[in-house]
């Protein structure tokens, strides 16, 4: 009797390449070169924070290095316990904020106007934005300008002469080149206007960039002191850095001070390390919550087929 059952057909099995030798040499080579380079990269981090906690004799012996010596915060207590500072900072976090709004806003529609490769006169306006690369009007005419229009004492100062860099507004001009024309004209024939097509899809495929120019003006506005030098004429209108660089002035000029002198050689031997700590911790804070936007996939799901 033949059996009229067959037997269950078996699936065909996949075949898993193992990585060969010389594979697996590479990812021990490859981790070997990355795992320095991060040490590498950590170290004067590391170094810079155990030197703002260190007593001056280990300072200035060069005994420091990942690790306190001689525990001291006597710079730190001079710094927080003055007031100004915290009106000081309280200025750099505004003056940071306003002016990254207003270069990100500049820029952005800049860079979406020069990414339109049928806009009549776009030569000339990309001229424009790089010739001023190269070439500026100088230190006194800019400080004329400034004061001419009224701008003195007042956020405008440091906002608007420094509103757009012409290297973040290329950047940005070259990624919206890259987005597909297509969407643009399917959002234009469902009645979409030109400032539409901007806010609710070039933007929202833009996020990448955008996270980056705002990482690049906040970290240009915020270490920024020159123009606030320049431009300020009251204590209380200066942002930190401007704060930071009187204290380290008075600390290296400040040893004749007779009944102070201990306490400022102490401030002077550590002064530049808590400078750095105290203006790279908000960036470093925020770092970490733009960065997931250099990695992700900006077109993912905008494009089918």
């Amino acid at each position: 009797m033949v059996s009229l059952l067959t037997p269950r057909a078996r699936r065909p099995r996949t075949s898993v390449s193992q990585p060969t030798r010389g594979y697996r040499v590479f990812q021990g080579v490859n981790g070997v070169v990355l795992t320095l380079v991060v040490l590498v990269t950590l170290y004067p981090f590391v170094n810079i924070i155990a030197r703002s906690f260190s007593g001056e004799g280990h300072i200035r012996a060069g005994e420091v290095a990942l690790w306190p010596k001689g525990f001291n915060l006597t710079t730190y207590r001079i710094v927080f316990q003055d007031s100004m500072f915290w009106r000081n900072y309280g200025n750099t976090v505004f003056y940071t904020v306003v002016s990254t709004v207003i270069a990100m806003v500049l820029t952005t529609c800049y860079a979406y106007v020069l990414s339109k490769r049928d806009l009549k006169g776009r030569g000339l306006l990309v001229g424009v934005a790089v010739f001023t690369m190269f070439f500026t009007g100088g230190l006194i005419p800019n400080y004329v300008l400034v004061t001419s229009l009224g701008l003195k004492n007042s956020v405008w100062a440091i906002a608007l002469p420094n509103a757009i860099s012409v290297f973040n507004l290329l950047v940005m001009k070259a990624f919206f080149e890259s987005l597909p024309v297509e969407l643009e004209e399917a959002a234009e024939i469902d009645g979409l206007s030109t400032y539409g097509i901007l806010l609710r899809i070039v933007l929202p495929l833009s996020k990448a960039v955008i996270a980056t120019m705002v990482l690049f003006y906040s970290v240009s506005f915020w270490n920024s002191w020159f123009s606030a030098y320049l431009y300020m004429d009251r204590t209380e209108l200066m942002p930190v850095t401007v704060y930071l660089r009187n204290l380290i002035a008075g600390a290296t000029t400040g040893g004749n001070a007779g009944a102070a002198t201990e306490q400022l050689s102490q401030v002077g031997a550590n002064i530049q390390a808590v400078t750095i700590v105290l203006t790279s911790l908000p960036i470093l804070c925020v770092y970490p919550f733009v960065q997931r936007f250099f990695v992700s996939g900006v077109m993912l799901g905008a494009v089918k087929g």
